[in-house]
């Protein structure tokens, strides 16, 4: 029975090329085993299938990038040890929204070293970023505090007299007065917020010292990208002219 070969080895041996070329032209979705794109280096290959290098293929090593998600609410996204972030299982090509505007092409490599930054609560839901590349890590890490970010939170319940007013600027949270803070009414159940350096239930804790219930958050900017259009569960790529 014939032994099967490294698809790296038979690729670098049929173009011929380096075996690192061809490792580069694996990863970057450029060959097809038996008509089907095959992104996996260790991949085997028998003698008889066949090993196919498509049109317009490069070595060039791809840039990191940054994926945006709309993350539904109930949705735990916490990773105990070596398992993997619930919620990748979204990061398909089936859940990439219609309206990507960027013309990259998905691949398998993307989905490695993924960061998720500024996470969601399991109840929240919406905007959230997942990125490999060190310069938006750092923004929406190191400087996370100074980024602005946007919430839409469904409320019920009877607002305080002089409520909204402490809801900009007035209460303490953790022991300590919170800085001005820019809320307003969307429309009769739902609040808007605007703040920078926001805590793990600290919208839902400043609702409650006025009086109403949180129902939804729902979070729909962060910095300068917003959500916009992007529906529950969809994703995708922070676009080049695009930043935080």
């Amino acid at each position: 029975m014939s032994e099967s070969v490294r698809l790296a080895k038979r690729l670098a041996e049929m173009l011929p090329c380096s075996r690192r070329e061809a490792e580069l032209y694996i990863e970057g979705g450029w060959v097809k085993v038996d008509g089907q794109v095959v992104e996996v280096v260790g991949y085997r290959v028998l003698p008889q299938q066949q090993v196919e290098l498509l049109p317009g293929a490069t070595v060039e090593t791809a840039e990191p990038v940054t994926i945006l998600l709309h993350k539904p609410a109930g949705v735990d996204a916490s990773v105990n040890g070596a398992e993997a972030n619930p919620l990748l299982q979204f990061i398909t090509p089936a859940n990439r929204a219609d309206d990507d505007k960027s013309d990259l092409k998905f691949l398998q490599r993307h989905l490695r070293d993924l960061r998720m930054l500024m996470p969601l609560v399991i109840d929240a839901s919406g905007l959230l970023v997942f990125s490999q590349d060190w310069r938006v890590v750092r923004k929406l890490v190191e400087d996370g505090d100074k980024v602005e970010q946007e919430y839409v939170v469904e409320v019920a319940g009877e607002l305080a007299p002089n409520g909204l007013a402490l809801l900009n600027h007035g209460l303490n949270w953790n022991g300590k007065p919170l800085p001005p803070i820019k809320v307003s009414w969307q429309n009769e159940t739902r609040l808007r917020f605007a703040l920078k350096g926001v805590q793990p239930g600290q919208i839902k804790g400043m609702c409650e010292k006025v009086g109403l219930t949180v129902l939804a958050v729902k979070r729909i900017r962060i910095g300068r990208v917003p959500m916009a259009g992007l529906q529950p569960g969809k994703w995708r790529y922070l676009s080049a002219d695009e930043q935080f």
